[in-house]
């Protein structure tokens, strides 16, 4: 017989089933995914030899868990994860509030039940994607919301004395019995509140309003902090986290690559998009680049963090800026340009938290700065190194590239040019060309031109090159040039 055609608690003992604690659950299904070699955290990248191997230790330990982290480094995702460590389904005392395990039955209702059906007792059935609670620590959160409360209305529809326990409304906690509990930055959670999760976490217990009540809760309690909040916001009272019994650090990306990975999962772009607008693999390094230069930069406050998310947002923004300006041109297809970078600045605004001297140079500049700091940074592992002394009259690589724009006194390259007028611009410096077929020859012909504006601007982040933002584009000239203009 199907577990899910079984509908009463005779036919649930006639069919052999044996009910086990939600953490013998997890650790049980984790010991067979790991035997078989099955992926336990799939679309996690970059844990997998840090976070998530602490994560399946703490799970065997059966301990409840803190992830302390900062923000955007996959600490909600973990936890939905687990999840797919759940058995499909679980029975449960049919009308039960609290999940009651028809052979462990702890509420007043479903002991009632059984006691007067015996084996015609009901039985439904809990699906494991129902057996996820997460709630959000805010400042206004009470022990009412969490643990349950009197209800004053139950007294009295039911004519019931305040000294029954029928009068009892059980808060999210009791309700997510025999499942994954995940309180989301617990040091937001006011002390008074936390000290109430002493008995749920080391007894199992709950305690509402003077009543005693010996309910043995059954679950699994996942819990994420930020550093940061232990300064600024609140703290985790010790006691707590001495009832937790495994903390895990989690981290951000340590390699582009893995940031590349994440971002093209997460990023939601409509299907026309990846058809209008081709993306170099270099754009998609730069991007990245510029989340680890942030979280380098000294305008950024790192104890605050840098998000996945600034990566994400960034990404569906520059886009849309390529196609936007390809609806404008009117033309299907496009290819991503180094200006459209422009288009990003929105994105990195919103997601760092500046310092005082960042907040002095202006939330726009400090974005401005990064992109040109990932620029340079990456420009080195694709063209000779550009040195920052050079010998009087000594020939570089770029020397002739210099040249030409001290000679041609630069050009303009606007936002919303078309595909031919962009290229047939840089098509007329020479020495552009003659550099990326020199250094980059196996260059895929549809990245050449990203790769030409690529260079302009890691010379202009080298003080070889001027670059002047004007209300419609960029203009690009030489240095001495644009300081004579300026006299």
């Amino acid at each position: 017989m199907e577990i899910k055609n079984i509908k009463t608690l005779g036919q649930l003992k006639a069919a052999g089933y044996k009910s086990i604690s939600i953490k013998d659950e997890l650790r049980n299904n984790l010991r067979e995914k790991i035997k078989s070699a099955k992926p336990v955290f799939e679309g996690v990248h970059g844990f997998e030899n840090t976070v998530i191997p602490e994560l399946e230790r703490a799970i065997l330990s059966r301990h409840n868990i803190n992830l302390l982290g900062l923000r955007g480094q996959a600490k909600t995702r973990l936890a939905r994860k687990m999840i797919e460590l759940l058995d499909e389904y679980i029975p449960f005392v049919t009308g039960s509030e609290i999940n009651d395990d028809p052979f462990n039955p702890i509420s007043r209702f479903a002991k009632d039940l059984i006691a007067e059906k015996g084996d015609e007792t009901p039985i439904s059935w809990l699906y494991k994607s129902e057996r996820f609670f997460e709630k959000l620590a805010t400042p206004d959160v009470t022990v009412a919301d969490l643990i349950g409360d009197v209800d004053p209305i139950k007294a009295a529809n039911l004519k019931l004395s305040y000294a029954d326990d029928r009068v009892i409304h059980f808060g999210m906690i009791p309700r997510a019995n025999r499942c994954i509990f995940v309180i989301n930055e617990l040091p937001d959670l006011q002390a008074r509140i936390q000290v109430a999760l002493f008995n749920i976490l080391q007894e199992g217990d709950i305690q509402i309003r003077g009543f005693k009540l010996r309910m043995p809760l059954d679950m699994q309690f996942i819990f994420t902090a930020n550093p940061e909040d232990y300064t600024n916001r609140g703290s985790i009272v010790t006691p707590l986290k001495d009832r937790i019994g495994s903390q895990i650090l989690t981290h951000y990306p340590e390699s582009v690559a893995i940031a590349r990975t994440i971002t093209e999962q997460e990023a939601k772009l409509d299907e026309n998009q990846a058809d209008i607008v081709y993306v170099p693999g270099l754009a998609r390094d730069i991007l990245e680049q510029i989340s680890f230069e942030a979280r380098e930069s000294e305008y950024i406050d790192n104890k605050s963090g840098v998000s996945a998310r600034m990566s994400i947002t960034a990404f569906e923004n520059l886009i849309s800026t390529a196609e936007r300006r390809a609806l404008i041109s009117g033309v299907d297809k496009t290819t991503l340009r180094l200006s459209d970078f422009i288009g990003i600045i929105p994105a990195i605004t919103g997601k760092v938290e500046l310092v005082y001297e960042g907040e002095q140079e202006g939330a726009a500049v400090v974005a401005q700065n990064l992109i040109g700091s990932a620029i340079k940074t990456l420009f080195s592992d694709f063209f000779p190194k550009i040195e920052k002394l050079e010998k009087p009259g000594e020939k570089t690589p770029y020397s002739d590239l210099i040249e030409w724009f001290f000679a041609e006194s630069g050009f303009e390259l606007l936002d919303e040019a078309s595909d031919s007028e962009y290229q047939n611009i840089l098509d007329e410096v020479t020495p552009l060309d003659i550099l990326v077929k020199k250094y980059q020859s196996q260059l895929d012909k549809k990245d050449q031109y990203f790769m030409k504006e690529f260079i302009l601007w890691a010379l202009v982040e080298h003080k070889k090159l001027s670059k002047d933002r004007f209300a419609t584009g960029h203009q690009f000239k030489d240095m001495y040039g644009s300081y004579i203009s300026k006299l």
